[in-house]
Order: C-alpha cells, then sequence, then structure tokens
C-alpha cells in the first residue's frame, strides 16, 4: 500500500504563499491519484484539490480556484500543492492521500500544518 508524507507547512502572513509537498514511500504512486484536503479547526476535514495519475486532469474546491495549484512529478514520487494569496480561512492541518482503482482515498500522511495570520 502507498503511504506518503506531507511537508512544506508553516507560518505566514496573509497573501504570501507556500508550497506543499506530498511524498509517495512506493513507486506504484504513479498510478494513483493523488489528493490534497485539510482540516480547519474545529471543522471536517474538506476537498482541496486532486490531481490524476496519468493525463495530470486537476480538480479545485471553489474556495481555492485560482489561488492554488495542485502538480505532480512522478519521477519523484512527489505531489505538490502550491498555495498563493493565502487567506487566513486557510489556516489548517493539510493532508495528502491516494486513490488507485478502488473509489476511497487512502494511504493518509501525518499531515503539515498551515497558519495564516491576518
Amino acid at each position: 500500500q502507498v503511504q506518503v508524507a506531507e511537508s512544506g507547512g508553516g507560518w505566514v502572513q496573509a497573501g504570501d504563499s507556500l508550497r506543499l509537498s506530498c511524498t509517495a514511500s512506493e513507486r506504484a504512486f504513479t498510478t494513483y491519484a493523488v489528493g490534497w484536503f485539510r482540516r480547519a479547526p474545529g471543522k471536517e476535514r474538506e476537498f482541496v484539490a486532486d490531481i490524476t495519475w496519468r493525463q495530470g486532469f486537476t480538480d479545485y474546491a471553489d474556495f481555492v480556484k485560482g489561488r492554488f495549484t495542485i502538480s505532480r512529478d512522478n519521477d519523484k514520487k512527489t505531489a505538490y500543492l502550491q498555495m498563493d494569496t493565502l487567506k487566513p480561512e486557510d489556516t489548517g492541518v493539510y493532508y495528502c492521500a491516494v486513490r488507485g482503482i478502488a473509489p476511497q482515498w487512502e494511504g493518509w500522511g501525518q499531515g503539515t500544518q498551515v497558519t495564516v495570520s491576518s
């Protein structure tokens, strides 16, 4: 089973940028879709963005469209989430996961904290 680990979180001010990384343990990562999710304080985990493994098709939650960009480098077994124009409401723990043939997301990482101050 593919496991992933997130990195790149930090504390920034509103309007700043961060790039998160999601690195996989297995080469099979290249055949999985990758998704980014987040959990804000006191809220449920929510979908942020995902990218397919073959064509690299992407999908975004409405609240990040135009500000966040998901990408992947299969040679490095890594996916990225470029976050620009960050807002305080983007604060939360960001997680990545993978999805193969089965419909559910799996291989969840421990998450990386993103804090955006106003």
